[in-house]
């Protein structure tokens, strides 16, 4: 698949969250690239499928402004090679991306986990 159908699944994928969060997410950019970097890979492992970087809002002080918007990237070869059809893949990209937006609400990957989300 293409980069920009790809981005076209990543923004429906954005636009089917519930309303709450949806709200909550004007100050966040969703990327798409197509593999993880050299400091990525070392960091996270080869086979990342999405990366929230920002501060979570459960961080942020009455000091917080004038930041640079929060980013999810997804890493659309990696995300790819998890799914054997257009189905699957529309439910990962869904599922990456719910993800990374928990991560922005400040959820760890132990609480996802222990929740039964990841």
């Amino acid at each position: 698949m293409n980069t920009e159908e790809f981005e076209k699944r990543a923004a429906r994928a954005i636009r089917r969250l519930p309303k709450f969060f949806r709200d909550r997410i004007d100050n966040v950019a969703v990327l798409v690239a197509a593999a993880p970097g050299v400091a990525q890979r070392r960091r996270f492992g080869p086979g990342l499928l999405g990366l929230y970087e920002g501060v979570p809002l459960l961080d942020r002080t009455a000091h917080y402004s004038g930041a640079m918007p929060d980013k999810i990237t997804l890493f659309k070869n990696n995300i790819e090679a998890r799914c054997s059809g257009a189905e699957e893949l529309e439910k990962e990209i869904q599922h990456v991306v719910m993800h990374e937006i928990a991560h922005h609400f400040g959820i760890t990957d132990k609480e996802l986990t222990d929740k039964g989300l990841y």
